[in-house]
């Protein structure tokens, strides 16, 4: 994607993404009325409105897509004129996407043992891949929208992208850093 056509894919990708939200609204306010999640899924706790994600999916949106285009043409280098998205990037979206659905369909379903399968290989992930990245969390919040609004999926896909920021960017490479230290002489 050249530098002029990926502010324009941000923008298209930021308004479908408020515009499929407007839709899903829409359709929870005439079949019964905006829903709103307990935290934890416990009645004692606060809900949240699913009303919040027209405010926060479209943000969310154009902020991750920043950094993917930020990455995008840090990697490619200060002199490439036309920088090209890695398929990489788009691979990354959609698996998170799956993982996002596969979460929201075993819980939907009541199958309380898959969805704990399910969040527990995301924390595997999280400690062997870079799930940290925008297009990630950007996937998995995305995939989860439908059944859990947009806040809770927000906060849920953080903490797993914290813990793989954690262990990508401080533990692993701590061991080099460490050899580094000790073998300057």
């Amino acid at each position: 994607m050249s530098g002029q056509r990926f502010p324009r894919w941000r923008v298209y990708f930021s308004v479908l993404v408020l515009l499929a939200e407007l839709a899903h609204l829409a359709w929870e306010h005439f079949h019964g009325g905006v829903r709103s999640h307990h935290i934890l899924n416990r009645a004692d706790l606060p809900a949240i409105s699913n009303a919040w994600g027209i405010l926060l999916l479209p943000s969310l949106t154009w902020f991750l897509t920043a950094r993917i285009q930020r990455r995008v043409v840090l990697q490619s280098g200060a002199n490439s004129v036309d920088p090209t998205m890695p398929p990489s990037i788009a691979a990354s979206f959609i698996v998170a996407l799956f993982f996002g659905i596969a979460l929201s369909v075993a819980f939907t379903m009541g199958n309380d043992a898959v969805a704990s399968y399910i969040a527990q290989g995301i924390i595997v992930l999280a400690i062997l891949l870079p799930i940290y990245r925008a297009e990630c969390l950007l996937g998995f919040v995305l995939g989860m929208t439908l059944t859990f609004g947009g806040v809770l999926p927000t906060a849920v896909g953080s903490v797993f992208a914290a813990m793989s920021a954690v262990m990508h960017l401080l533990v692993y490479p701590l061991p080099g850093r460490l050899w580094t230290w000790l073998h300057r002489g």
